[in-house]
């Protein structure tokens, strides 16, 4: 979440028009993430009891043509029990709006906070959560590639360049340089997919204590690898912030309670610290490419890529793969 675009109280307010919501009483920006300009609503409500709403605006890295994929995934999760928000349809139906040549969806607001340093319980709750959506969203009869797979991450190293990421880090360009050429040859495209949510950082989990209320923010959601979501998982949750420090309860709290709806089975298990290094990979390069890109006057917190420049560092280390063992 962010804001790049800027709008006005005018605009806001005829757009929340369009919506049967109530009256706009006040918005407020967000400034977390990279790929889209987001904005907390209040409105009056339809029953004048006021109601709370996520307006998001999509920026890049979004195509408009995947937004029915996008938010009839959110409508079809919901209404099979998982902790999801619903689009908010407008008055004529349709699932989000054109303002100039961009699309805004208005979103359902979910109570609960992110976690900034999970426990074991909460990373618990978190993986039945992320098996739960991967079972419901089996009988979802939407498809979608994944627009950061690996010919993507082979992009990003090409526009960061050698130069770019030695710039940020001297040893970082042969960290990728090293690494990607691997990780391309041998990605296990065998193994079995569903639709998943490829960004289930902690930061798009709302919790109440150890409860998940909300999975938020499924703009990167795709059909791929499903052990590879439990892999981007693994790695977003399962260290500290800047990438030095791993937590093995909270890895094997977050496998165990993954494994609790849906067992992975010996290949997907063994796949594992090769997909957790593809998972690092992706989100070093794409970090990297926002680290350079970044507007200076957009309203947004970059992120450090070398965070998880460690944590590859860390999986592709044989000694650690065994983080991933069965019990």
């Amino acid at each position: 979440m962010a804001v790049y675009t800027h709008l006005g109280a005018e605009q806001l307010a005829a757009l929340i028009a369009e919506f049967d919501v109530g009256q706009l009483v006040s918005a407020k920006g967000i400034a977390e993430g990279v790929s889209n300009s987001n904005w907390l609503i209040e409105t009056s409500g339809r029953d004048g009891a006021g109601a709370r709403f996520i307006l998001t605006m999509y920026e890049f890295r979004i195509e408009i043509e995947d937004l029915p994929f996008f938010l009839s995934l959110l409508d079809f999760l919901a209404a099979h029990g998982c902790p999801v928000p619903r689009t908010i349809h407008d008055r004529q139906g349709q699932l989000y709006r054109r303002l100039g040549d961009k699309a805004v969806a208005l979103i359902e607001f979910l109570p609960g906070v992110s976690v900034s340093e999970p426990t074991a319980g909460q990373a618990h709750a978190v993986g039945r959560a992320l098996a739960q959506l991967h079972l419901a969203a089996a009988g979802f009869d939407q498809a979608r590639a994944n627009g950061m797979g690996t010919a993507e991450w082979q992009r990003l190293a090409d526009e960061c360049t050698p130069a770019g990421l030695a710039s940020i880090d001297a040893d970082f360009a042969a960290l990728v340089a090293q690494q990607l050429p691997e990780l391309i040859a041998n990605w296990p495209l065998h193994l079995p997919s569903s639709v998943i949510h490829a960004d289930l950082f902690p930061d798009n989990v709302l919790m109440l204590g150890e409860t998940v209320t909300g999975l938020i923010d499924f703009y990167f959601a795709c059909t791929d690898i499903t052990a590879y979501d439990v892999a981007v998982t693994h790695a977003a949750w399962c260290f500290d912030a800047s990438g030095r420090q791993f937590d093995a309860a909270v890895s094997a709290a977050l496998l165990a309670g993954y494994e609790e709806l849906r067992p992975l089975s010996d290949e997907e298990r063994a796949a594992l610290p090769l997909l957790a290094r593809g998972a690092a990979m992706r989100f070093a390069l794409s970090r990297a490419y926002d680290w350079m890109n970044t507007p200076a006057d957009a309203l947004v917190m970059r992120k450090d890529p070398l965070a998880f420049a460690r944590r590859l560092r860390f999986y592709a280390d044989p000694a650690n793969a065994a983080v991933f063992a069965r019990a």
